[in-house]
C-alpha cells in the first residue's frame, strides 16, 4: 500500500468507503465479511474508513462503529458527514453530531464532511447554524479534519468556496475518467485545486461502471494489459493527477478488496497512451438525455419541479447507477419527487433540446 503524505497524517491512498458493504441473502448488511474485508484491508495498510449518516439506511455508522473499535483508535482514520440535505433535520446540529459519535463508538472523527453541496445548498451550508457548530467541534478536538463533498456545478463550488473556503481543508467529488468531461469533473478539479485545497475521491469507477465495462470496450483494455482489471485503470488514471489525497472506493465483496489491494500496492500512473484510451472509451459510454440546465422549463412547471436536477438524477440512472439514482431521489422531499409532474407539457414547449420532460418524468418515478 502506497500512502499520501496529509498534513500531519500518513493516509493509504485507497480508502474504504462504506456506503456498499457486503449484503447478505436478506438484504441486510453481511456484517461477518464486512469484519473480514476491514482485517484484510488494515492488514494490507489501509487506515481510512468513511462512513455517513445515511448509508444503509443509517446502519453504516453502527456497523464502522462495531468493527472498527476492536482496533487501537490512533491505527486507522474515521470519516463521517452532516446530512444537510434531510429533509426533517433537528434545528440543534448537535443532536445529529452527538448521535454519529455515539454511533460510531469513537470521542472524535479523524476528517468530517458537509455532505452532498449542491448549488442550491451553498447559502444553507455556509450561512447557516451548521458550520460554526462544527467549527466549534473542531476546536475542542472533536474534528480534526473539516471538509465538504460535493455534487455542485463548478459556478456553484466555485461559489461556495469564496464563502467558506477559508475554513475547508479538503474536497470530496465525483472523479473518474468519464465524468472528467460528462460532469465537467475537470473544471471542479482545478477550482479545487485553486485554493490549494487537496481532492478526495468518490465514485472512482462509478459505483461499479466503470469496472464493469462493455464487453466490447474491456476487450480495448484487454488486448493493452490482459491481466490488469477494468477498475485498475480508472484508479491508474486517477494516478495521474497532482492533489489526490484519498480514493474511496466501496468495496462490496472480498474479490474487489484484493484487486483494489493489488491496484494500490504502487502507484503506476497511466501513460499518455493509456490515459487516451480512456477518455475515448468514455465517449462511447456518454448515452444520456442532454439537458444543459436552462432552467428554461423550470419557469412554467406549475408544481415548480426542480426538472434539471431531476435529468440529472435520470441520467445517472441511464448511466447504470440505479443505486446512486435511487438514494438521489430518497433524499429528496415528497414535494420534490417526479411523480408530482403532471404531465401538463409546459416544460417540453419550451426546452431548446426538445426533450421529452414528461416521459422522462415518467421513467423517473418508476424508479420511487
Amino acid at each position: 500500500m502506497y500512502y499520501n503524505a496529509y498534513k500531519e497524517k500518513k493516509l493509504s491512498a485507497l480508502g474504504l468507503g462504506m456506503m456498499r458493504l457486503p449484503k447478505d441473502e436478506n438484504g441486510s448488511v453481511d456484517e461477518v465479511l464486512t469484519a473480514e474485508m476491514i482485517k484484510k484491508a488494515i492488514e494490507n495498510g489501509v487506515n481510512y474508513f468513511d462512513t455517513a449518516y445515511v448509508y444503509h439506511h443509517g446502519e453504516s455508522e453502527n456497523i464502522a462503529g462495531r468493527l472498527l473499535s476492536k482496533y487501537p483508535r490512533e491505527s486507522y482514520n474515521l470519516a463521517s458527514k452532516y446530512p444537510g440535505f434531510l429533509s426533517n433535520l433537528p434545528d440543534d446540529p448537535a443532536e445529529i453530531f452527538e448521535e454519529q459519535l455515539k454511533k460510531c463508538n469513537t470521542e472524535y472523527f479523524d476528517f468530517y464532511l458537509l455532505h452532498s453541496m449542491t448549488d442550491d445548498r451553498v447559502d444553507f451550508y455556509a450561512d447557516g447554524p451548521i458550520l460554526p457548530y462544527l467549527l466549534e467541534q473542531k476546536k475542542n478536538g472533536r474534528i480534526k479534519h473539516l471538509g465538504f463533498s460535493s455534487h455542485c456545478s463548478p459556478d456553484g463550488l466555485a461559489r461556495f468556496l469564496e464563502k467558506a473556503g477559508q475554513y475547508m481543508e479538503f474536497c470530496q467529488i465525483e472523479l473518474n475518467y468519464l465524468d472528467w468531461t460528462y460532469q465537467d469533473a475537470k473544471k471542479q478539479y482545478e477550482i479545487i485545486r485553486s485554493y490549494s485545497l487537496d481532492v478526495w475521491v468518490m465514485e472512482p469507477v462509478r459505483g461499479g461502471k466503470l469496472a464493469k465495462l462493455p464487453e466490447n470496450l474491456a476487450a480495448k483494455l484487454k488486448a493493452v494489459n490482459p491481466d490488469a482489471s477494468s477498475a485498475s485503470w480508472g484508479f491508474r488514471w486517477l494516478q495521474r493527477l497532482d492533489g489526490i489525497a484519498m480514493i474511496l472506493s466501496g468495496m462490496s465483496n472480498m474479490e474487489q478488496l484484493d484487486d483494489n489491494l493489488k491496484t494500490f500496492s504502487e502507484r503506476v500512473p497511466l501513460d499518455d497512451e493509456g490515459a487516451e484510451l480512456l477518455l475515448n472509451i468514455a465517449e462511447e459510454l456518454k448515452h444520456s438525455v442532454p439537458c444543459t440546465g436552462c432552467r428554461y422549463c423550470c419557469d412554467g412547471c406549475p408544481m415548480a419541479l426542480n426538472i434539471p436536477e431531476l435529468i440529472k438524477i435520470y441520467n445517472v440512472f441511464l448511466l447504470g447507477d440505479k443505486y446512486d439514482a435511487k438514494e438521489m431521489l430518497s433524499a429528496l422531499s415528497d414535494e420534490e419527487k417526479p411523480n408530482n409532474c403532471l404531465s401538463c407539457g409546459a416544460c417540453s414547449s419550451v426546452c431548446p433540446q426538445g426533450i421529452d420532460i414528461p416521459d422522462v418524468m415518467a421513467k423517473l418515478s418508476e424508479l420511487l
